[in-house]
């Protein structure tokens, strides 16, 4: 399908002729799409898609000699292939990776060079390459365009970087290249960064259940206790919300407070009033101060103790005037 001389890679999406139908690799591309997120083998219609795989046919990756030559300048264009990019705003790389043609898009990296402005550039959804990778589950490509010197921090149309979309997607190898081919100081934000709905990568492995992500992610710092914006729930919350009884003793074990309370002022303990799995209970009974272990007074029963002992019909009245003058009631 693939098969590049040492000089000269000609591309051709059609797999020699193949149908259209053949790049999906037996996948429900429309059920994978909707978690993708990416422009997709469908996002073109089928008369678009053909006219782009012929104008791709034509295009040539040349030699690799120096950085200097890819950057684009006056004297110097930006060779064809890297100023191609469709209505979508998805790149010759960008469609590589999509496509899952992982010679082809490791070849694009080592061809791009010094060029960070190409790696970095961002589609209509606001996807790097390195997001398209990471929503493929491709850790190589990944891994060379951290090499490369791609920007793991910049977000996309929902502000998750590649390691939200990773915790999310569950994939612990994606986690173990992005955290190990980042930079030291892009990692430390990155564990940090929330994303549009106001989480963390740490919620986001959370409330999947992925407990050696999340184990992984408390080993390299991540904040245990960082809340969520909706109710403030901690990721302990969140453990006791889903019943959760390993993530619950990963958490406490990497020092999750137990003290933490909701916006509405719950503790986790309090949280498990009302279900009937007890033994997340005590697991956070040693943990949780006496206060925060009983629940608190509804506002109901409050209102009930300020009322007056004497119903509606009980009520005495003294005060009925009619016409001027005190009538008895």
């Amino acid at each position: 399908m693939f098969n590049p001389s040492p000089l000269d890679y000609t591309v051709d999406f059609t797999m020699n002729g193949h149908p259209r139908d053949m790049l999906k690799k037996d996948r429900q591309l429309s059920l994978v799409q909707d978690d993708r997120h990416d422009s997709g083998l469908d996002s073109m219609k089928e008369e678009e898609y053909d006219q782009f795989v012929q104008e791709l046919k034509d295009i040539r990756l040349q030699p690799k000699e120096t950085c200097a030559p890819l950057q684009s300048s006056p004297c110097q264009p930006a060779p064809a292939w890297k100023q191609q990019v469709t209505e979508d705003g998805d790149t010759f790389l960008h469609l590589a990776i999509i496509h899952e043609e992982k010679a082809l898009s490791l070849e694009i990296i080592h061809q791009t060079g010094c060029d960070k402005a190409f790696l970095n550039f961002q589609n209509k959804l606001g996807q790097t390459p390195l997001h398209l990778a990471m929503i493929t589950d491709q850790p190589e490509i990944a891994e060379a365009l951290l090499k490369a010197g791609c920007n793991p921090e910049i977000r996309d149309f929902r502000g998750n970087t590649p390691l939200h979309i990773t915790c999310e997607q569950g994939s612990l190898r994606g986690v173990g290249v992005l955290t190990q081919y980042s930079p030291q100081h892009h990692l430390s934000s990155l564990l940090h960064f929330r994303n549009y709905s106001g989480h963390t990568c740490l919620h986001l492995a959370s409330v999947q259940g992925y407990l050696a992500i999340v184990e992984c992610l408390l080993s390299l710092g991540v904040d245990v206790d960082a809340k969520e914006p909706c109710n403030g729930r901690t990721a302990l919350h969140l453990a006791v919300d889903l019943q959760n009884e390993e993530l619950v003793s990963l958490l406490l074990k990497h020092g999750a407070d137990a003290n933490k309370v909701t916006y509405q002022g719950y503790s986790p303990y309090q949280l498990t009033w009302g279900r009937n799995n007890s033994v997340i209970q005590e697991q956070l009974k040693p943990f949780t101060t006496l206060d925060l272990q009983m629940l608190p007074e509804s506002e109901d029963e409050d209102s009930c103790e300020s009322e007056s002992e004497f119903t509606e019909d009980e009520l005495l009245y003294d005060d009925c005037v009619i016409g001027g003058r005190f009538v008895p009631c």
